[in-house]
């Protein structure tokens, strides 16, 4: 894809789509002090997609100006514009191209707690720009994006003097992707000005997410039971699968291992026996670990783990594709993908 500077970009007021407010709790304070912008086109001849020249320029160069550590998290496309706009001053901005690190979305917080961490003694105001989603993403990456930025809020200290500022091409994704966004950003940025969001839904968000259950998939699946007599089986399962689905032995070992680890983190949990699932489709395959216990914290599998990784989703966060785990007092379900 051609990249030029925009000429004309606006800012754009759009509403969030009618949804039930009810459901909502009053905008609050940010722990990552993020705001959702917004913009679009207003010609034909612009070929980004990212917003307003002028904000995001504005971002780091603030920051440089400051003194404060700079961390850009885009598409490589936008990165090249930015650092273009920026000049020589790109060179004191930490640039991390998105498509690689969001691949799988839970990988973005640790990327974003490394860079604050690598930074924590300083004691400096940090900023960053962060674009987890665009156009063409999975839809069961689109789903992990909306619970990546909902977790935000909750991953980061409130004392961390951290600015974040998530872009959305609202051009080109659909009503329901902005309604998720309104959600999980605590401001938003409309007319190139900073204002409180009324539908930001805090933290009661992350666990109605975290809480829902997965979408119940097309084709029937293949179905196995596990107890500690028989979990070394699971190995021989999940090769199988993966072998007949085309994958080559590195891939097929990591999926088995993968697996493998979280039905031995559902034994530890206390789970008397595990499911464990698998569909083969056409785009992607699938496994799938459910069991009757229950896992409260929100942020498993993207914090790097002290010590062990009992739940073996910080593995699995690493190595798959993409990984999805909800949780609620009475059931755990975790799916793993991998994409053909």
């Amino acid at each position: 894809m051609h990249i030029r500077r925009p000429a004309h970009l606006r800012f754009e007021y759009r509403e969030a789509p009618e949804f039930a407010l009810e459901n909502l709790v009053s905008a609050g304070s940010s722990a990552a002090g993020r705001w959702l912008a917004s913009a679009a086109h207003v010609d034909g001849e612009a070929e980004i997609e990212l917003e307003d020249l002028a904000l995001f320029q504005s971002v780091p160069e603030e920051g440089i100006a400051a003194g404060e550590p700079v961390m850009v998290a885009l598409l490589r496309q936008h990165a090249a514009w930015l650092r273009d706009a920026l000049g020589s001053s790109a060179g004191k901005v930490r640039f991390v191209d998105m498509a690689r690190l969001g691949r799988n979305p839970a990988r973005i917080i640790p990327g974003w707690q490394q860079f604050l961490t690598e930074h924590a003694a300083e004691g400096r105001p940090l900023r960053g720009v962060g674009e987890p989603i665009w156009s063409g993403r999975r839809p069961e990456e689109l789903v992990e994006c909306q619970l990546h930025e909902a977790l935000l809020n909750v991953a980061v200290d409130p004392e961390t003097p951290f600015w974040l500022i998530c872009p959305y091409p609202v051009h080109s994704l659909d009503d329901s992707v902005i309604a998720e966004a309104y959600r999980s950003h605590p401001a938003v940025i409309l007319q190139s000005a900073y204002q409180g969001n009324m539908h930001y839904a805090g933290r009661s968000h992350v666990d109605w997410i975290f809480g829902s259950p997965l979408p119940v998939l097309p084709t029937e699946s293949q179905q196995f039971t596990l107890t500690p007599s028989n979990i070394r089986g699971v190995v021989d399962v999940v090769t199988l699968a993966a072998s007949a689905a085309g994958f080559w032995s590195d891939k097929v070992t990591t999926l088995a291992a993968a697996v493998r680890r979280l039905a031995a983190g559902s034994l530890r949990r206390g789970a008397a026996q595990v499911i464990v699932k698998l569909w083969d489709l056409p785009q992607e395959l699938i496994f799938e670990v459910s069991d009757d216990t229950a896992i409260t914290d929100v942020m498993i599998g993207r914090r790097a783990p002290m010590g062990d990784d009992l739940d073996g989703l910080w593995f699995a966060n690493q190595l798959c594709d993409l990984v999805q785990v909800r949780s609620t007092s009475s059931w755990t379900t975790v799916r793993l993908y991998a994409w053909k």
